[in-house]
Parts: structure tokens; C-alpha cells; sequence
């Protein structure tokens, strides 16, 4: 059982190791826990370790982060084919962790989820070094079951973890949010500018995340000519996968802004009018904070069907609506043009999913790790 070592002179700079990634779920609670711990004790220094051609290969470094990629994959369910070179792989991953902790020397390690974080944390608890756990999910993930009963201290979204985690260990802090999100200034006019959308006509935002969502894309592109007629329009996150089919779809439509990936969140938040998305605990925390409508489409694949668990908890407190997955192509565009011409309704909708909104889980996770390594 690693409690994890003291480290009493409040002046030493710490040297942080945060691992995981694989989509923005993952990626941007890590980079708003670094941005928090860099405010609380600015002398630290904070490396990123990720998987070689993800995602946070890009979006830590924009972040202005240094990061290093292992070569590591996940366990592929739907080929088995695919992984005879799984433990050769995970071999190649603690080793090149191992050349990592040599040079760098970290004091903590930070696992956000996601199959990187596995061989660095599992290497902190051998090596006697603190390790910190942040589950964003209601479900917990693999990886994070297994570390969580030798890491120091486990943050989670919310009660009733205990079937996941050693209850000594668990703080509930909330999901962190962006802080470009949490404190967004920006109003709706700049954002349509951004946009370059207009100022008197409604906004859908849809976001399937940052992989994308078939079943809600298939649905947009199915439906696009229809939008103009009704007088709304549209910023549409395709995700990565397949992205220029759809891409090419929104192309002749002006009154449809699209992209494989929206970096600045904040504006197209500030924008929307109502929301479609699926409902990761990522995705849901921010548009907590947002507090915009939103329809959820739960993916419905997600483990334990949290996703769905995840939506009907506000949906049954009148704070969203939800389709299922499996409804989208029959019912999903007809639940948006009536949700974006209920002016009533979405006042409703955005005033009870805003008050569930949790603004410094970031702050909470930082203090919580640097009173751990005492300092002040």
C-alpha cells in the first residue's frame, strides 16, 4: 500500500509527470489540472506522456506543454488479430517509461484514464512515488481500477465509487472544465462572428466528440439542405473519423460552419442556441458550465451504458432531452427544429442544467495533490 512520500521544503520545484489521453475527454481535464497546479506552485515543472499518434500529441503542446509519446495501444475487441503485438507493445512502453522517469525524475504522477496512463503509474507505485487517479466517469475504467488500489489519492465526479476504488482513497471534486469554458467572456455576437454566422438566426451547435458520432452526422448531413428553410443554422464538429465526407457535404451551405474539431469550445458554446452531443462526463460537465439545452444522444457502446446513465440523470430532472442512439435517423432532427423554435423551453432547459455546474473541480485537484506532497 503506497501512501506516497512527504516532501516537506515548500520551495523545491516539484516535478510533475501527467499521463493518458486518446480523445478530449481525457486530454483537457489534464491540461486544466496542470493549469492549476502551474498557478498554485509556479516554480513546477509538468511533462505530458501520451500515446504516439493520438490526439494529445497536438493538443498538449498547444497548451504549451512539453509531452512524450509512447508506443502503446489499446486492447482491440472487435479484431483479436490485431493484438499478437499487444505485450510486445507494453513492454516497449515501460521500458521507454523507465528512460522517461530517469531523465525527468518526477515527484507525482497524474493518470486522467486512457491506456498511456497504465505503464507510468504502474512504474510510480513500484518506484515509491505518489500517484493521483482522476476518473471523469460514473463507470470507472479498467486501467484506473487497477492503479486505484495502490494510488495515493483517487478524484472522482461523484458519489458512489466505492465498488471501483478503496473508499480511503477516493475525493470527490467534480470533472474539471476547461477554464476557457468556465471562465468564458465571450459574448454571442463575437462568436457568430467567429462563425461567421448571423446575428438573427438561431444556432445549432452539434458536437459528437472529438472521434465523432456517426448516428448524429448521418443525421445533419441527411437534413442539411432543410436548415435554411427554417431559418437555423449551424456549427457542426465532425470528429476525425470520416470527416471529409461530411466536410465536403457542408461546403455549399453559408448558413453551416463546419470542422473535423473546434478549438475554441468557448465560442461555440457562446454561440449555440441549443446543443446536440453525445454525453461523455466531459461533454457533460462543460455544458453544465455552459448552460446551454442540449439534446443528448448517448453513445450507446460506452461501458455499463454510462453514457445513457449520464444523460437521464438530467433528463429526469428536466435540465436536457434525449434520443437514443438507436431513434436518431427517425427522431433526432424533428427533437431539434422544436427544441430551436421553443424559446420557453430552452430557458427552462439552460436555467436547471446550469445549476449543476461545477467551476473549480481544477482547483479542488490541485490543492488536494500539493497538500499531499506538503506544500503550502
Amino acid at each position: 500500500m503506497n501512501e506516497g512520500k512527504n516532501i516537506n521544503d515548500n520551495d523545491k520545484a516539484l516535478r510533475f509527470i501527467i499521463a493518458g489521453g486518446g480523445t478530449g475527454g481525457h486530454i483537457f481535464p489534464a491540461i486544466a489540472i496542470a493549469n492549476a497546479i502551474k498557478e498554485l506552485h509556479p516554480q513546477c515543472a509538468i511533462l505530458f506522456v501520451g500515446a504516439k499518434g493520438k490526439m494529445e500529441m497536438e493538443k498538449v503542446p498547444q497548451a504549451g506543454y512539453d509531452i512524450k509519446g509512447l508506443t502503446i495501444a489499446g486492447f482491440e475487441r472487435s479484431s483479436l488479430i490485431k493484438n499478437i503485438w499487444l505485450p510486445f507493445k507494453l513492454i516497449k512502453s515501460f521500458l521507454q517509461v523507465r528512460k522517461i522517469f530517469k531523465a525527468f525524475k518526477p515527484d507525482a504522477a497524474i493518470g486522467v484514464g486512457g491506456y498511456s496512463s497504465f505503464p507510468v503509474l504502474k512504474l510510480a507505485q513500484q518506484k515509491g512515488i505518489p500517484t493521483f487517479i482522476h476518473e471523469s466517469n460514473s463507470f470507472a475504467g479498467k486501467s484506473n481500477i487497477m492503479l486505484g488500489k495502490h494510488a495515493t489519492k483517487v478524484f472522482v465526479a461523484s458519489e458512489g465509487m466505492e465498488k471501483f476504488f478503496p473508499k480511503d482513497r477516493i475525493i470527490v471534486t467534480g470533472n474539471p472544465v476547461r477554464k476557457s469554458i468556465a471562465a468564458s467572456k465571450v459574448s454571442k455576437s463575437e462568436a457568430l462572428q467567429f462563425f461567421g454566422l448571423k446575428n438573427d438566426k438561431p444556432v445549432v451547435l452539434v458536437v459528437g466528440g472529438s472521434l465523432g458520432a456517426k448516428s448524429i452526422n448521418d443525421v445533419i448531413a441527411q437534413h442539411i439542405v432543410e436548415f435554411n428553410p427554417l431559418e437555423l443554422q449551424v456549427i457542426w464538429q465532425t470528429g476525425k473519423a470520416t470527416a471529409t465526407q461530411y466536410l465536403e457535404r457542408a461546403k455549399p451551405f453559408q448558413n453551416v460552419w463546419a470542422n473535423d474539431f473546434i478549438n475554441e469550445m468557448d465560442k461555440a458554446y457562446a454561440a449555440a442556441d441549443i446543443v446536440v452531443s453525445r454525453s461523455g462526463a466531459m461533454t457533460v460537465a462543460e455544458l453544465c458550465v455552459a448552460g446551454r439545452p442540449v439534446i443528448f444522444v448517448p453513445y450507446p457502446f460506452a461501458a455499463e451504458d454510462h453514457q445513457t446513465m449520464n444523460a437521464k440523470y438530467l433528463v429526469d430532472r428536466d435540465a436536457a432531452c434525449m434520443v437514443k442512439d438507436e431513434m436518431a435517423k427517425a427522431r433526432l432532427f424533428n427533437e431539434i427544429t422544436i427544441l430551436a423554435k421553443d424559446e420557453s423551453k430552452q430557458k427552462k432547459l439552460s436555467a436547471n442544467i446550469a445549476a449543476f455546474a461545477v467551476r473549480n473541480a481544477d482547483v479542488k485537484i490541485a490543492e488536494e495533490i500539493l497538500k499531499k506532497l506538503s506544500v503550502n
